[in-house]
């Protein structure tokens, strides 16, 4: 492991590229009580990674992950100058990153340690057999998720003695943070988000059955991660293989259980998803910044502008960014979406512009 945990908080001193001598990484344990359904009313520990200079900045950033890849492989990643949390504690802000409950060193709830709970076509292409799930549900939900952030901001509130925070999210983390910034807009000051997932249409209410039926978590093994990358190539050296070897390292090292299992995967819940529609978004008057990638095959470009066209708030910029996949903030364009992320935070604008569309890298 590359940090020391001791009982509840756990401080480290890591430092890489041209991180030397400059930034604390720090690890915290915030306990919630969980309404994950697997595990409901039991107390859950949610890893908090931060990212500081030794002398604390004004204006605190928490970072959501999205649907798979855990906060801190997803936005501090140990190479070069990859590391969106550390970019921003360089301009001064106390960085902070957590994983919702399933995923990397928060609570896994025991369901995730059984490889029959992924869907049949997950286990035959690791084990080569399939067997009966003990547990036949979706693992989390995006209420859940929003409990476990609000553990998150009542602590750093409390911690830097702080009202507001600033929250970015990536994929499923738009409608995590999204979602969780609606419900509590007195908390959260400004929010940017990396292809937010969105459906303007989605039901306002959960299903019948919460959570929904089916597997309980998924799997991502490296021949998923490059297969799907890589349909997302739009341009020539999109890509650094070395920056992609960070990050599958860092996967692997998030979670080492899945690492034993075949050639190593990444484990991560399935999540049953209701109430971030148009109904709720249209009403919100947080300052936000939207960023498409322009070769994203995940969550395409069109989708993120539906969001920004619904969303009530006027200050309000559609960033959208050339040469880069859902995996953006991983690709050599990686700084032009940091720089936005900064001039968004610290300006309420980017490149001038405090609404309208953007366009970066072209």
């Amino acid at each position: 492991m590359r940090y020391a945990a001791v009982l509840g908080f756990a401080f480290g001193l890591l430092c890489f590229g041209d991180d030397s001598g400059r930034l604390l990484r720090l690890d915290h344990y915030v306990s919630v009580k969980s309404t994950v359904p697997a595990i409901a009313g039991q107390m859950a520990q949610i890893y908090v990674r931060e990212v500081v200079q030794a002398r604390h900045g004004k204006e605190v950033v928490l970072f959501i992950h999205g649907a798979g890849t855990p906060a801190e492989v997803a936005f501090d990643v140990p190479y070069q100058d990859y590391s969106w949390m550390a970019f921003l504690a360089r301009a001064g802000y106390d960085v902070f990153s957590m994983d919702m409950t399933g995923y990397g060193r928060s609570t896994r709830p025991l369901a995730m340690n059984d490889p029959c709970n992924m869907a049949p076509e997950e286990q035959k292409s690791l084990f080569g057999a399939v067997c009966a799930p003990s547990y036949g549900q979706q693992m989390t939900t995006l209420a859940s998720d929003w409990n476990d952030i609000g553990a998150v901001v009542d602590y750093l509130r409390t911690k830097r003695r702080v009202e507001k925070v600033n929250l970015i999210g990536w994929s499923l983390g738009g409608p995590r943070a999204g979602g969780y910034a609606a419900h509590h807009p007195d908390k959260v000051n400004k929010l940017v988000l990396l292809a937010p997932a969105y459906r303007r249409g989605a039901s306002m209410d959960p299903p019948a059955v919460v959570p929904a039926k089916g597997p309980a978590f998924g799997k991502q093994t490296r021949v998923d991660l490059d297969a799907n990358w890589d349909r997302q190539i739009g341009c020539p050296d999109q890509i650094d293989p070395k920056a992609r070897e960070a990050v599958w390292a860092d996967m692997l090292a998030s979670d080492p259980q899945g690492a034993t299992w075949g050639t190593g995967v990444r484990r991560a819940p399935l999540v049953t998803t209701w109430g971030w529609n148009e109904s709720v978004v249209s009403k919100m008057q947080i300052p936000a910044l939207l960023v498409a990638a322009a070769h994203d095959k995940q969550v395409p470009a069109a989708g993120v502008k539906t969001l920004y066209d619904d969303m009530g708030t006027k200050q309000k910029v559609f960033v959208d960014l050339a040469c880069t996949s859902h995996n953006a903030l991983w690709e050599k364009n990686h700084l032009l979406l940091f720089r936005a992320s900064l001039e968004w935070l610290r300006d309420g604008s980017v490149n001038g512009n405090k609404e309208g569309v953007v366009k970066l890298g072209y």
